[in-house]
């Protein structure tokens, strides 16, 4: 009688070179179609954020005028913008810790498109070199950006 032999083959697991090479092939392929789509989306959420900035602003600038005998913030002597807008106040717009009025707003908003809160008072607008401005004369509160956003 013959006796069977039985052969065993030994078997590998894993991945071959090649296999992990074609998967890393398909997720660059992937990536560079995903990314770029994202980049529209950045940019509106920016302007969003910014729009809903300036008409928070401008909401709380024509509050205080109104609670200020018609003056707008930073005109009283010795108060600045940003303290007439994140310190209590009197009528008369001086700061006064247990003053009724204020405040109006926590901090300035910083400008989602050049990552500033500096306030630029009765300057010239654009370049970029601050996150707002705000004109005495007017009371126009506007945001400094190099992108071209009409707001």
């Amino acid at each position: 009688m013959m006796e069977k032999r039985k052969t065993f083959r030994k078997t590998r697991s894993g991945f071959t070179l090649v296999e992990i090479l074609v998967v890393v092939v398909i997720l660059g392929i992937l990536g560079a179609i995903v990314i770029p789509q994202f980049k529209p989306a950045a940019t509106e959420a920016k302007t969003s954020r910014l729009c809903s900035d300036l008409q928070v602003m401008r909401a709380q600038i024509g509050l205080y005028k109104i609670q200020h005998n018609d003056n707008l913030p930073g005109t009283t002597a010795g108060v600045s913008f940003e303290q007439a807008m994140t310190l209590k106040t009197d009528k008369t717009g001086a700061i006064d810790a247990a003053g009724p009025y204020g405040p109006y707003v926590p901090k300035v908003p910083t400008n989602p498109f050049n990552d500033l809160d500096t306030i630029e008072i009765d300057g010239v607008i654009g370049g970029g070199s601050h996150a707002w401005y705000f004109s005495t004369a007017t009371g126009d509160f506007r945001a400094d950006t190099d992108e071209h956003i009409s707001l």
